[in-house]
């Protein structure tokens, strides 16, 4: 894929995921918002109510004590009569009906010492309604005219009830808040209320007489401005009250939060699968790209690699073709060395390929059987001794571990060895210097390769046993080879039930350390 098309598109796709993140976070903070203005609203509907609730009741409870005495009071200080007279005549039945409808209104004074006040006494009006309907029937051959009269009286209680609310509602505020209002009465109230429009949360409450507390409040009342809401309480008539009910909700963010929080939860969730799955698709492109990458590299190498071998056997051809050495028997033999020398050279690096294919399978046979550490060291050892005495180097052991036997199979382990020695080898600069160490660690032996090559560091260090991973150093064909060693290497092991570490730093050479366990 292209680079700069594979980078736009991981632009986009991380573009994406960061809007559906945004709104997610946006629709959980608006939700918050719209739930938290629920929740005040409900309450400042609730105090209202409440307010109310109250308010009527102290108007209800007087009232009663002056409907029982209004009717024994004496004379009124005035009467007023206001009557209405009209008449309707029916010719089909000869009737004629005329209705009379007064308001008898009575002025009075009614002392207020039944309501505990200090002014003297309160001027309200009495109201009567008086109606009468008088039929008169016309008479039929001098015969007397016939009237029919019904009369009813009733009182208008509602009018009389509005103007004693306009009276009382300004004297009461002579009473002190604690006689008109008790904190039973209040908690009860706001509980049912509350409870009818689903908010549970316990609320502490106060009464507040201009701005200062007064004794009608719960025991554990704090004014705190973001949870605190208030209500005008005995409102006059004027509109006007000194009274102020007040009511906080300790844990309201918490009520509110657990209104939105299933939603949340679930949004939440989902929204991390959705990271989850980018993240982990992102990683896999990242990594095929790198795999993609790392078998160019290897091909590149594996061809180079063919390529010498390929050349030279092409020329040992060519020359045993030539008469002066098909006569010639130490030519011969030198030629015919090289071609098998090459072709197996090939053919290891054809086996290594397949080696690690049939591992990744669990395709490879290895069967196991008891063998000495030590002698596997040498043979390994001896494969590699010719090289490093052609570099001026050298290879020496060091055998500590009183026990070596191991439980394993003899080529693969042998390859191990080989290969990390061949490692020590290749990435030594001047003359490769190896020293093999072994000892006893309980139930097990340790053997530790150290070399005095180039190094590596940490995050080299954590991807060499990695699959085609080769460390780059400017040239990638300056260390022969095609990044499987040591991927073998570690497959090897596991199937082994062994470890491998490597202690390294940079231009100060490497310890391989293997892990095995013993045999009895």
């Amino acid at each position: 894929m292209n680079k700069k098309l594979f980078v736009f598109l991981i632009l986009m796709m991380s573009l994406s995921l960061l809007g559906i993140i945004f709104v997610q976070g946006y629709w959980i903070s608006n939700s918050y918002k719209t739930k938290d203005e629920q929740f005040s609203s409900t309450v400042k509907n609730s105090l209202l109510n409440v307010s109310r609730a109250i308010q009527e009741r102290e108007l209800d409870e007087y009232y009663y004590i002056y409907s029982d005495i209004v009717d024994s009071l004496g004379n009124p200080e005035q009467i007023t009569v206001n009557e209405l007279l009209y008449a309707i005549r029916d010719d089909r039945n000869q009737e004629k009906s005329v209705f009379y409808n007064s308001i008898l209104s009575e002025d009075f004074k009614l002392s207020t010492n039944i309501f505990d006040t200090e002014i003297d006494s309160i001027k309200f009006k009495r109201i009567t309604n008086r109606r009468e309907e008088i039929k008169i029937k016309d008479a039929i051959d001098g015969a007397e005219e016939a009237v029919t009269r019904f009369e009813t009286l009733s009182r208008l209680t509602d009018f009389e009830k509005k103007q004693f609310e306009s009276a009382f509602k300004n004297i009461s505020e002579k009473k002190p808040i604690h006689q008109r209002v008790s904190k039973e009465e209040i908690e009860t109230n706001l509980k049912k209320e509350l409870e009818e429009r689903g908010i549970i949360s316990p609320f502490e409450y106060a009464v507040f007489s201009k701005s200062l507390a007064t004794k009608v409040q719960s025991d554990n009342f704090e004014l705190d401005p973001d949870n605190t809401y208030s209500a005008p309480l005995f409102v006059n008539e004027d509109l006007k009250t000194q009274y102020q009910l007040f009511v906080s909700f300790p844990e309201k963010k918490q009520e509110v939060l657990n209104s939105i929080l299933g939603m949340a939860v679930l949004s939440l969730i989902f929204t991390g699968v959705i990271v989850l799955a980018y993240s982990s698709a992102l990683s896999q492109l990242f990594k095929q790209r790198q795999i993609s990458q790392i078998k160019t590299d290897f091909i590149n190498n594996m061809t180079h690699e063919f390529k010498t071998p390929i050349a030279t056997i092409n020329l040992a051809l060519d020359a045993l073709n030539n008469p002066k050495v098909k006569d010639n028997k130490e030519f011969l033999t030198r030629y015919l060395g090289m071609i098998r020398d090459e072709n197996r050279r090939m053919h290891a690096q054809v086996e290594n390929v397949l080696r690690i294919s049939k591992l990744e399978k669990n395709e490879l046979d290895l069967p196991k059987e008891r063998l000495k550490l030590h002698d596997i060291i040498e043979n390994a050892v001896s494969h590699v001794g010719l090289i490093v005495e052609d570099r001026g180097g050298y290879v020496k052991t060091h055998f500590g571990a009183l026990k070596s036997s191991v439980l394993a199979n003899d080529s693969h382990l042998t390859n191990v060895v080989v290969n990390i020695l061949d490692n020590g080898i290749k990435y030594s600069e001047d003359e490769p210097k190896i020293d093999v160490y072994t000892e006893n660690v309980k139930n097990t032996i340790i053997l530790k390769i150290r070399d005095q090559g180039i190094g590596m560091t940490k995050g080299v260090q954590k991807k060499i046993f990695e699959k085609f991973y080769r460390e780059h150093t400017g040239d990638i064909h300056n260390v022969k080879g095609h990044g499987l060693g040591l991927a073998y290497v570690k497959r090897i092991l596991e199937d082994h039930d062994a470890e491998i570490y490597v202690e390294s730093e940079k231009d100060k050479g490497s310890t391989f350390i293997i892990k095995l366990h013993l045999i009895s």
